[in-house]
C-alpha cells in the first residue's frame, strides 16, 4: 500500500496533531480553535470517505477563509501570538495537500514548531512532560511513515527509546552550552491577558476581590530562620492621596529625596522568586535593606524592577524588620495629611472622643486601636456595599469590612488629627512549605495595613485589622478556609476528613516543592545562573565551559555508540556465528554460500545437492531466521540452533 494513503500512518498523524495543538486551546482565539479542529475533523473523516477531500477550488476557499480569519484576529504581523496563529491555520490547511510522502514530513516538522511555541506561553514541569509526551508521539509517526509494516506499539516503544538515550546528552547542552539572550529590540511586545493581582489604587472592595485568590504571586526561601508571622509583611504600593472613596499612590516620588533609613536588630537575607505579572513591583519583606540590580527602592521604600516583569526572575535580598525612616520631608507631610474635604461633624467627634486632638499620637493610636477591638467591629471577606461615605458608613453604621475598610479609616481619622498617615498595600503572612523550606505567597494574602509618622521613630507600621482579626496576622490562615464574619474554620470537623485533608495539603507542599525547584533551576536557568554554578564547578569562563562541553558529549557519544552496538552483538551476533558454522560444515562438501545470498535461498540450493538432509535444513534456516530477523525469539531457540547445528552430519 503507498505511504502515503496506509490508513494507520494517516491516523497516527492526525492523532498526534490534536494532541500537540491542545495546549493551545488557552491561547488561541476560540474562532481559530474552532477552524483548526473542523479541518481536523474533516481530514479525519476523508481516511475513510477519500471523495469528501476538497479539491483545489476547495483548498484554494478554505485558504481565503482561513487568511480572513487570522484578519479578524490580527495583533500585527510579528510576534508570539502571531506566529503561533499563523502556524496552525497553515497546518490545518496543509492537511489537506497530503500528495507525498513528502508532504508528510512537512507537516510532521510543522507540528514540532508548534509544540515548541507552547513554551512561549507557559514553562511550566507539566507542560514539558506534556511536550515531552507529543514530541515522543511525533517521533512515533516519522517512524511508522518509514516503517514497511507500521504497528503503533513498537513505534512508540522505539520513539521512547530514542528520547531516552538522547536525554543524557541533552542535559549536558543545557548545562554547558552558553546561554544567549536576545536584546530588547528583538523582543515584541505582545498584549498579554490581564492578571489580577494588587493595583496602585485601592478604593472599597478592591483588596476584597482577591481574597479567596489561590494564585501564587511570589515564594520566599530565607537562609536562616524565618521571621515571625506577625512580621511578615511584604511591602507593595504606598497610596498617600484620597478623595475619601479612592487611594492613589503621589505623583512625582522618583524626585523626591528622603532621609536613609537606618536599620537595627536582626537581618533577614532570602531568595526572592516573582511569578509572571503585569507591574515592576517586588514585595520584598518591610523593610529592605540590600539589593542589587536591576533592583531600585522609589521614594516610598517599595522595590522596582527593571527586568521583564512578565516573566519569573529570582532576587536576592536583605531586610530588617525594626528600622527608622528618619525626618519627614514636607512633600510627604502634605500629601500624608490629605483630605478632600472638612471632615464631619461625626468625624470630629469621634477623634475628639478618642483624644485625637488633646492627646500624644501614641494615645489616640492605642485608643483608635482599642476602639475597633471592644466596639463590635468585625472583619470579613465580604462587606456589605458601601457606595457613599464608605469610610463614615464603615465607622458608624455596617461596622464590618476587610483589611482596605480598617486601614482607610483609620490612616483617615489620624489624619482628621492632624498625624500623618498613609496606606500601604502588599501581603502578609505566607504558607510555609514544610517539604522545601520556603514561604508560598498568594493573592489570598494580599492587606493592606497603615504607617504612620512619628517623631524620633519615622514612618511606623499600626495594622489596624489585628486589632479585631488578630488570627489574620499572628497565625498561619488558609484563606481559602474563611467564613464569612468574625471566624476562621480552622480544621475538618471529622477525623477522616482531617486526614484527607492532611494529605491533600501534604501532595500539595510535594507538588510546590517540584515545582519551586524546576522554576528555580531550569526555566531561571540563565546567563548569570549558568555562570555562578558552573564557577562552583571550577568552570571559570567559557573558552573552559566549550572544552568541557566537547569532551563530554564526546564520551556520551562514544558510550552510548558502544551501547548500542553491544546490544546488538548481543541479540544477534551469537545466533549468527552458530549458522557460520553450519554453512562452514557445507563448504567442506563444496558448496559455498555466495556473497549476498540469503539464508532461505542458500537452504534451497543446500537441499538440491543434499536432498536426504532435507528436514535438518529447513530446521535450522527456520531457527536462525527466527533469531537473526524476527523479534519473538528466545534463549531457548539460540539452544536449538546451536544443538541443530552441532549433530547436522551429510
Amino acid at each position: 500500500m503507498n505511504i502515503v494513503h496506509n490508513k494507520n500512518n494517516l491516523i497516527f498523524l492526525l492523532c498526534s496533531i490534536g494532541l500537540i495543538v491542545l495546549p493551545h486551546f488557552r491561547n488561541l482565539p476560540a474562532a481559530i480553535s474552532a477552524f483548526f479542529y473542523l479541518l481536523l475533523g474533516w481530514r479525519f473523516i476523508g481516511i475513510w470517505k477519500q471523495n469528501w477531500l476538497p479539491g483545489k477550488p476547495g483548498i484554494f476557499l478554505l485558504s481565503v477563509c482561513g487568511l480572513a480569519l487570522l484578519y479578524s484576529q490580527y495583533q500585527g504581523m510579528l510576534g508570539r501570538d502571531a506566529g503561533t496563529r499563523l502556524f496552525i491555520a497553515a497546518l490545518a490547511l496543509k492537511l489537506f495537500e497530503i500528495r507525498s510522502e513528502r508532504d508528510l514530513y512537512l507537516i510532521t516538522y510543522l507540528a514540532f514548531i508548534v509544540a515548541a511555541s507552547q513554551f512561549l506561553y507557559e514553562q511550566s514541569l507539566l507542560m514539558a512532560a506534556y511536550i515531552l509526551f507529543v514530541c515522543c508521539v511525533l517521533l512515533a509517526t516519522l517512524i511508522s511513515i518509514n516503517s514497511n509494516k507500521p504497528q503503533t506499539g513498537a513505534a512508540l516503544k522505539t520513539a521512547f527509546t530514542i528520547i531516552v538515550q538522547a536525554l543524557p546528552m541533552a542535559v549536558v547542552l543545557f548545562i554547558l552550552f552558553p546561554r544567549i539572550e536576545a536584546p530588547r529590540w528583538m523582543l515584541f511586545n505582545e498584549r498579554h491577558q490581564a492578571k489580577s493581582g494588587l493595583s496602585d489604587s485601592m478604593e472599597p472592595g478592591s483588596i476584597t476581590s482577591l481574597g479567596m485568590s489561590d494564585e501564587l504571586v511570589f515564594r520566599v526561601k530565607f537562609t536562616g530562620a524565618l521571621p515571625p508571622p506577625a512580621q511578615r509583611y511584604w511591602r507593595g504600593p504606598v497610596l498617600s492621596r484620597t478623595d475619601g472613596k479612592h487611594w492613589t499612590q503621589a505623583a512625582n516620588m522618583e524626585f523626591r529625596q528622603l532621609d536613609k533609613p537606618v536599620f537595627k536588630g536582626l537581618s533577614y537575607q532570602y531568595t526572592l522568586l516573582m511569578e509572571p505579572q503585569d507591574k515592576k513591583w517586588v514585595f520584598a519583606l518591610d523593610m529592605p535593606a540590600e539589593y542589587s540590580l536591576p533592583l531600585s527602592r522609589n521614594a516610598n521604600y517599595q522595590l522596582i524592577t527593571s527586568a521583564y516583569p512578565d516573566k519569573r526572575v529570582e532576587y536576592k535580598i536583605t531586610s530588617y524588620t525594626q528600622y527608622n525612616t528618619g525626618y519627614i520631608t514636607h512633600a510627604e507631610y502634605e500629601d500624608a495629611t490629605q483630605l478632600p474635604g472638612k471632615p464631619s461633624g461625626k468625624i470630629k467627634q469621634l477623634v475628639s472622643q478618642l483624644h485625637g486632638f488633646d492627646g500624644t499620637p501614641d494615645i489616640f493610636i492605642k485608643n483608635l486601636l482599642n476602639h475597633f477591638r471592644t466596639q463590635n467591629f468585625h472583619y470579613t471577606l465580604t462587606p456589605p456595599l458601601m457606595e457613599e461615605d464608605p469610610i463614615e458608613s464603615f465607622l458608624f453604621k455596617t461596622r464590618y469590612g476587610f483589611c482596605s475598610h480598617y486601614a482607610a479609616a483609620f490612616v483617615y481619622l489620624m489624619r482628621t488629627a492632624h498625624i500623618p498617615a498613609r496606606v500601604v498595600t502588599g501581603y502578609q503572612g505566607g504558607e510555609l512549605n514544610k517539604i522545601g523550606g520556603f514561604l508560598e505567597i498568594r493573592q489570598a494574602d494580599a492587606h493592606a495595613w497603615a504607617e504612620v509618622w512619628l517623631k524620633n521613630r519615622g514612618w511606623t507600621r499600626v495594622d489596624s485589622t489585628a486589632a479585631v482579626a488578630p488570627e489574620r496576622v499572628e497565625r498561619n490562615i488558609n484563606m481559602e478556609r474563611f467564613v464569612s464574619g468574625n471566624a476562621f474554620s480552622l480544621a475538618p470537623t471529622s477525623n477522616t476528613a482531617q486526614e484527607v485533608f492532611n494529605w491533600l495539603k501534604q501532595a500539595r507542599q510535594l507538588w510546590g516543592n517540584v515545582d519551586y525547584n524546576w522554576q528555580r533551576w531550569v526555566i531561571n536557568y540563565d546567563n548569570r545562573n549558568q555562570a555562578r554554578f558552573l564557577s562552583s564547578l571550577g568552570i571559570p569562563d567559557i573558552k573552559t565551559m566549550i572544552y568541557w562541553m566537547i569532551v563530554i558529549t564526546a564520551l556520551l557519544t562514544l558510550v552510548l555508540s558502544w551501547f548500542l552496538l553491544h546490544q546488538k552483538q548481543k541479540n544477534t551476533d551469537r545466533a549468527l556465528r552458530i549458522y557460520n558454522r553450519f554453512c562452514k560444515k557445507i563448504s567442506n562438501r563444496g558448496l559455498l554460500r555466495g556473497s549476498g545470498e540469503g539464508a532461505k535461498d542458500f537452504a534451497e540450493r543446500i537441499k538440491i545437492k543434499f536432498p536426504e538432509s532435507k528436514g535438518d535444513i529447513d530446521q535450522i534456516t527456520e531457527i536462525f531466521i527466527k533469531l537473526h530477523y524476527g523479534k519473538n525469539a528466545t534463549s531457548d531457540d539460540l539452544k536449538a540452533l546451536s544443538k541443530y547445528v552441532a549433530l547436522f552430519k551429510m
